[in-house]
């Protein structure tokens, strides 16, 4: 069997992992996003105590690796929920889990960047016009981060989904896993790695190309590079 065959052959179970994949990093970054603005919204925001606390648990989860974060989720945490009587997480649950946490820590940096990018004129002016300081970040502030944070948040989010190999730590099947399995299986093991690699590539181009686009369609005149050079 060539290599094409071989490929043909293993293709619906690397795709069905695949999903698994795309769903580990839908989650992971979604989640991340929701605790990431709280988080970045806590640091600018509010009281030196809460900024603090918001800062250790960034510091935290960007100095500690991702998957000793994973195996403390999975493996370390199940004690202490059964003391309490509840069940363990599965391995998916515990992996976006993980995804989340650590992915709301590099968010929270990225839009606490945006947020402070606005200039503080602005925050003033709506002030004046009797905004409160809740309404003038709803509807002033975070409009233009958000769109000002979209090229560091598209790297999160590629990030996200190669970091979410990391599954296989908790045996869930994943693109990766279900590539280490079928060479082991096969014993061909460039065959499988690779078309795991170009699965991985393909998602990233289209990702990125797609991503670019929401970009450019979302670029605030007079804010990006491009415009600052002219």
């Amino acid at each position: 069997m060539n290599y094409f065959e071989f490929v043909g052959m293993i293709l619906p179970r690397l795709l069905r992992a695949t999903v698994v994949t795309l769903e580990l990093t839908a989650i992971g970054v979604g989640s991340g996003f929701v605790l990431g603005l709280f988080l970045a919204l806590t640091r600018v925001y509010t009281h030196r105590v809460l900024s603090g606390i918001a800062n250790v648990y960034i510091q935290f989860f960007r100095a500690t690796p991702l998957v000793v974060q994973t195996l403390i989720i999975y493996f370390g945490l199940p004690p202490y929920f059964r003391a309490i009587g509840l069940r363990p997480m599965s391995p998916f649950v515990a992996a976006c889990v993980a995804l989340g946490l650590n992915s709301a820590a590099y968010q929270a940096e990225y839009l606490r960047g945006a947020i402070q990018a606005i200039p503080s004129g602005q925050m003033l002016a709506a002030r004046s016009m009797g905004m409160t300081k809740a309404q003038a970040v709803r509807s002033v502030i975070l409009p233009q981060a958000l769109r000002i944070v979209l090229p560091s948040w598209s790297n999160e989010l590629i990030y996200t989904l190669l970091y979410s190999s990391v599954a296989y730590f908790v045996t869930l099947e994943d693109l990766t896993f279900a590539s280490m399995k079928i060479a082991a299986k096969y014993f061909r093991a460039f065959d499988a790695y690779s078309a795991a690699a170009i699965l991985y590539l393909v998602i990233v181009i289209l990702l990125s190309r797609l991503l670019a686009y929401v970009e450019a369609r979302l670029r605030i005149p007079g804010l990006s590079v491009d415009d600052r050079a002219r």
